[in-house]
């Protein structure tokens, strides 16, 4: 059996839709799998157990990205062809089954869209892999005290919460958990590395694993952690399907859509209108107590 899933670009869109992926892989677990996705997510599915194919593309001016993609993908005959993307290019692909998602923005969290659009009832949490070897790198982080996840960066300016603020509330959370430690995540790149450095630069016993880290080998490095606390990003979304604890920071995107799902999950929201509101109105205090809560603390 052959399913086709056309996937996002973006690590955290590629991750909330790993739960309708894995429904289907449980569903039907003699299949195998091609996965078509945009280079910056493709670790999202290296470790996928079903794995056939992984198509990594991406965009390009006049959408000829999808003339390539169709041109690897006309020579089979698909079971299932599911198309997150909505681009309709299942349209023209022999398929005994098509799932074309709407794409485009619209009210509701977008796990559940995914899920409710093909039939899942309750629709299916994200999930994300790992392979023995990632999980034994993982087992290299410090085990004499409780480690707390920062993810200080984002993709976007107004998605960031201030950093001297990440490093206050790892002052509360450490009163509360002693002998806790940070451990700090970020993507690759000189951006990245400079949204984290004011952190690590005030915290010099945090493990610095900002740009060193596979996708899913950061999974592995998470699921570690007591807890993670991160601005709306990939890293965010990777957490929560991890399983690890995870509190999600809200202001200029809406956590009515894209709130980290996950077995334990939290927000904490700038106030203000949803999506407009700047970071710095996030205060501290709401963190914190949005982080014990989510501990039971």
């Amino acid at each position: 059996m052959r399913i086709l899933f056309i996937t996002s670009s973006r690590i955290g869109d590629a991750v909330i839709s790993c739960g309708i992926l894995e429904r289907l892989r449980l569903d039907h677990p003699q299949a195998r799998f091609t996965i078509a996705c945009g280079t910056v997510a493709e670790g999202v599915f290296a470790r996928f157990p079903a794995l056939d194919r992984l198509i990594v593309f991406e965009k390009e001016r006049f959408d000829r990205h999808w003339l390539r993609l169709w041109l690897k993908l006309i020579p089979h005959v698909w079971d299932i062809a599911v198309d997150v993307r909505g681009s309709g290019i299942t349209f023209f692909l022999a398929a005994r089954r098509r799932h074309i998602l709407k794409g485009g923005r619209r009210p509701g969290r977008r796990y559940a869209q995914l899920g409710t659009a093909l039939g899942f009832a309750p629709p299916p949490l994200p999930v994300a892999w790992t392979e023995p070897q990632d999980d034994s790198k993982a087992a290299a982080l410090p085990s004499d005290g409780p480690l707390i996840a920062l993810a200080p960066t984002a993709n976007w300016e107004g998605k960031i919460w201030p950093p001297e603020r990440f490093i206050d509330l790892f002052c509360e959370l450490r009163a509360k958990l002693p002998g806790a430690r940070a451990v700090v995540f970020g993507g690759p790149g000189d951006a990245e590395a400079k949204l984290a450095s004011p952190v690590l630069a005030a915290l010099p016993d945090a493990v610095n694993l900002v740009g060193q880290l596979s996708l899913p080998e950061a999974v592995a490095y998470l699921r570690r952690a007591v807890l993670f606390v991160g601005n709306d990003s990939g890293l965010m979304h990777l957490a929560a399907a991890a399983g690890t604890p995870t509190l999600g920071l809200f202001g200029r995107s809406k956590a009515s859509e894209y709130a980290p799902a996950g077995p334990r999950t939290a927000i904490a929201v700038a106030p203000g209108p949803e999506g407009e509101a700047p970071m710095e109105g996030l205060t501290v205090e709401a963190v914190a107590s949005a982080a014990f809560a989510l501990l039971g603390l």
